[in-house]
């Protein structure tokens, strides 16, 4: 079977550094790989990019089409996403902008490639300008040298977006808008960060549950109490989460106030519970070694 076109700028992109040829020779590429929206599975496309107000932006212009593509619904569902940028590999939260946010990336996007405005043009659907954010860099990244470390790095990175969800929601309650009689909703990026860490959540407490808990339990039989009631303190978050996810199954947010509500729930459950299992866990966690030795 020969090989696609999108395939063939893929295989290229990777074998040469991120430069390609053809019609995108000395272009703007990248790789946004993105999480199928019913398939669960992985799929990579590549996407012209700009740069602007210190963002990096694709366009879900496909060309002027009259619907989406298609990766632009899978970051909808799941907007946790993969990019290579030449040699660089990261993961980025992908976040649609809005209203008038949205129309003036848009004109900083076709000043630099004015191709996206003729897209505009033939097309009745506004085109979606998607910002890939990345996580902010620390300071010092901590050095990671056994479960312990492995383990402070993911709560760490777990209360940081937890923490930029509430303060993105609070900011939308002090604007106003949450009164003002408009369609209820909390908007495309308090959805896109919470849907991230709800992502972030499940993959972690899923890991624990299925891996390193029967592992402790095995080495430690000491330990199963703890365990046994880490897991419980799982599964009551996992409910909370899960009605977070519901409330943001549609572009919108069903209704603000209860989102709000379920958000400071999980945030005091998942706080307590990350307390928690740092002060039972750490001490044994610090002897095994991440990764682990063969």
């Amino acid at each position: 079977m020969p090989m696609s076109f999108n395939q063939a700028i893929i295989e290229e992109f990777r074998a040469n550094a991120g430069k390609v040829g053809g019609p995108f020779e000395g272009g703007d590429l990248l790789l946004l790989t993105t999480t199928g929206a019913r398939s669960g599975r992985e799929h990579t496309v590549p996407l012209g990019y700009v740069r602007a107000e210190g963002l990096l932006l694709v366009v879900a212009s496909a060309a002027g089409a009259p619907e989406h593509p298609q990766w632009y619904r899978n970051l909808l569902a799941h907007p946790v996403v993969r990019v290579e940028l030449g040699t660089e590999v990261f993961e980025a939260v992908a976040v649609p902008a809005e209203g008038a946010r949205r129309d003036r990336l848009f004109e900083a996007v076709v000043r630099v490639a004015p191709g996206y405005g003729d897209y505009q043009a033939h097309t009745e659907r506004v085109l979606p300008v998607v910002a890939l954010e990345r996580p902010a860099a620390e300071a010092e990244p901590r050095a990671v040298a056994n479960l312990a470390d492995k383990l402070v790095e993911v709560h760490t990175w777990l209360r940081a977006h937890l923490r930029h969800v509430r303060e993105e929601t609070e900011a939308y309650f002090a604007s106003g808008a949450a009164g003002d009689g408009r369609p209820p909703g909390l908007g495309l990026q308090v959805r896109q960060h919470c849907l991230a860490l709800c992502e972030g959540l499940t993959h972690h407490h899923t890991g624990e549950d299925a891996a390193i808990f029967p592992a402790l339990a095995r080495s430690h039989p000491e330990l199963r109490p703890t365990l046994e009631r880490l897991g419980e303190e799982h599964r009551e978050v996992g409910r909370i989460k899960d009605r977070l996810v519901a409330l943001l199954a549609g572009i919108g947010v069903a209704d603000p106030q209860l989102f709000r509500a379920e958000l400071k729930r999980m945030s005091a459950e998942l706080e307590a519970h990350l307390d928690h299992e740092e002060a039972e866990l750490l001490p044994v966690l610090a002897g095994i070694p991440f990764p682990p030795r063969r």
